[in-house]
């Protein structure tokens, strides 16, 4: 398979270092422990991403995505989300919701990276949406998200499979500046680690800039 990443990017290395892994590993075992459907018979993995299914093939991880409505699909396009997708399958663990939700700072070394979780999620999510509500929520709705009573407007959406985020704004005005919070579903941290977790506010974010443009 061949990406276009330049010759010294930082993707490169841990994007072939997990293929690898992946290429050895068995799918039977990768399914048990992600939970993570496997059909044996086509020889792919059916993975749920932001309101999307993607079939992403054994052992060659070449993905598509099933049609919908959507109209954008960052596993297919974007780098980060192919990595995380692809640790994910080699080193994840599924784990049952309690329906407790998280913020950043309560996972795992969150409080540790949460300045840089600050800037590149909460910042980008405030101040891409937070005066802009009444667009943040045709998004929302367009990628089929649960709307919720938090905030001046909040929605519930499924990350991955059996993983979900929320998204909370508030709106800025003359003496406030829009602020956001992102929660995260509290089987969270046995899926994926903060850093991790930050690639998915990432791959998130930027899923709603591109459909912004989009729709």
């Amino acid at each position: 398979m061949n990406f276009d990443y330049a010759k010294d990017s930082k993707e490169q290395r841990p994007f072939e270092y997990y293929f690898k892994k992946y290429q050895g590993m068995d799918p039977a075992e990768i399914s048990e422990r992600t939970g993570i459907p496997y059909d044996e018979e086509n020889r792919y993995f059916i993975l749920r991403l932001m309101g999307s299914t993607y079939e992403i093939s054994y052992p060659g991880y070449e993905i598509r995505h099933r049609e919908d409505a959507v109209g954008s699909y960052p596993l297919e396009t974007a780098m980060n989300a192919k990595i995380l997708a692809l640790r994910y399958l080699v080193e994840g663990n599924r784990a049952p919701s309690a329906g407790e939700y998280l913020t950043y700072r309560e996972v795992p070394w969150g409080e540790f990276y949460f300045r840089n979780f600050q800037g590149r999620c909460l910042a980008r999510l405030a101040f891409g949406y937070g005066t802009k509500i009444t667009r943040f929520q045709e998004i929302m709705e367009h990628l089929g998200a649960n709307k919720l009573d938090l905030g001046d407007a909040s929605y519930e959406f499924e990350f991955m499979n059996d993983l979900f985020v929320r998204f909370i704004l508030w709106e800025g005005d003359e003496e406030f500046p829009p602020s956001s919070q992102i929660l995260f579903s509290d089987n969270f941290p046995i899926a994926f680690s903060a850093e991790d977790m930050a690639v998915v506010g990432d791959i998130s974010i930027g899923l709603l800039k591109t459909l912004e443009k989009q729709l």
